[in-house]
């Protein structure tokens, strides 16, 4: 275990260390701990949720593994968001999809409302978590064909529209219910297998019924709306309508967030950079993190290079007020709640080691020409000791330090998962 001693005269050493270099620790350490990660529900459950659905229905999601201890109802999934919760520093967020709904029978998903989500409100008030939602377009009689919102059949998409439209009322009783705006997410897994005949066809009718989805006015301070792009998926290798430039294109003409998910690109493009061209022309950001893998997005979030550059980017433009980061992944290969505990101390690693960057520094040289130097200082960064200040960050927070929070998992895996058969 490591001794708080210890770790308090590491700190103050780096504290030293960056102060020579221009960067104020202490005030690195404060803003990471107001930024609230919003975790993703489906990591705790291999996206099952909690609604009665009907038999036969398609799953619209590829879930690798099927390693023991899944939660299988509301109470043992909460537990383990509540032990994810006691192994990472700071307060943070929950996003929930429709799926997750707590009712005792049977609700379609255009008849859900805020009431069979108020024992999710109660829970988070009484936690200090924030509420963040997202609509279910997959797992579903009515999504079987692989088309929701650009469906051909009216009554198809009119189906989706209602719900788009219930999730969002829940969104913000969210934000009502704990005076800080809730999200919600507009993804959806149409597209193709083949290419299409007609493209413009299945746009025109997702923007019809995107802007139907959108058209009751909602309170900002209560809701806040975000749709996602993505380049393909399983089943929709030749054409996904809700493409970046159709969303980014939507996002902008009808002022909400787009979603910004690094995971949801070719493997070879960063995301980092669009961020600055993004933000001259919109107000908010809705980010979701994870790792791309070949073909695949949603590997465990690790401490990577691009992820740094994403928390860089972002910090250096001042965006981070205007930006609500979230993870999003699923592996049921390893310990679920392990993989949450991963990808949320990982992407808290990244802000901070974008916090400790010379900015200043880095920008005066830049202004000057000097590009030797910005190189220069950019790699010597690199090696500044980052760890001792997350390690201090940890103790301050009362967070596991190093691989303790492991233990602690391993633990909870004897006592708790094992049980659950």
């Amino acid at each position: 275990m490591a001794k708080p001693e210890r770790i308090e005269k590491a700190y103050a050493i780096a504290r030293e260390m960056y102060a020579e270099a221009g960067v104020d620790a202490d005030k690195a350490v404060e803003s990471l701990g107001k930024i609230r990660v919003s975790m993703h529900c489906w990591q705790g459950d291999d996206i099952k949720g909690f609604e009665v659905r009907d038999a036969g229905v398609i799953s619209g999601n590829t879930i690798t593994g099927n390693y023991p201890g899944r939660a299988r109802n509301i109470d043992e999934f909460r537990a383990d968001v509540e032990k994810v919760l006691s192994l990472v520093a700071g307060r943070h967020r929950l996003a929930l999809h429709a799926i997750y709904l707590d009712a005792p029978g049977k609700v379609d998903r255009d008849q859900i409302g805020p009431e069979h989500f108020k024992s999710w409100m109660d829970w988070a008030k009484a936690k200090g978590i924030l509420l963040d939602m997202n609509q279910t377009y997959f797992d579903h009689p009515k999504a079987n064909a692989g088309l929701t919102l650009t469906h051909p059949d009216p009554a198809i998409r009119k189906f989706w529209v209602d719900h788009g439209k219930a999730a969002r009322r829940v969104a913000a009783a969210f934000g009502a219910a704990q005076a800080s705006p809730s999200t919600c997410n507009l993804w959806v897994q149409d597209g193709l297998k083949d290419s299409p005949a007609d493209r413009l066809a299945f746009r025109t009718r997702l923007i019809d019924s995107l802007d139907a989805t959108f058209a009751e006015k909602i309170d900002p301070g209560h809701l806040l709306d975000a749709v996602e792009p993505k380049l393909f998926g399983i089943g929709t290798e030749c054409f996904v309508p809700g493409s970046h430039e159709f969303y980014l294109g939507y996002a902008q003409s009808r002022k909400v967030m787009l979603t910004y998910d690094n995971g949801h690109f070719h493997p070879t493009e960063t995301i980092a950079d669009k961020f600055t061209s993004y933000f001259l022309f919109n107000d908010k950001l809705l980010l979701h993190v994870t790792r791309g893998i070949r073909w695949d997005s949603d590997h465990v979030l690790t401490l990577g290079d691009d992820v740094v550059e994403l928390a860089k980017e972002l910090v250096r433009g001042n965006f981070l007020d205007r930006t609500f980061i979230g993870t999003d992944f699923f592996d049921a290969s390893i310990n679920r709640i392990a993989a949450w505990t991963v990808g949320v101390r990982s992407i808290q690693k990244a802000f901070l080691i974008a916090l400790l960057e010379p900015a200043k520094r880095l920008r005066d040289a830049e202004t000057a020409f000097d590009y030797t130097t910005r190189l220069a200082l950019m790699e010597e960064q690199k090696s500044l000791p980052w760890a001792a200040v997350w390690d201090y960050f940890c103790l301050k927070n009362d967070a596991p330090v190093g691989e303790e929070w492991l233990a602690a998992v391993k633990k909870h895996e004897a006592d708790v998962l094992s049980m659950r058969g």
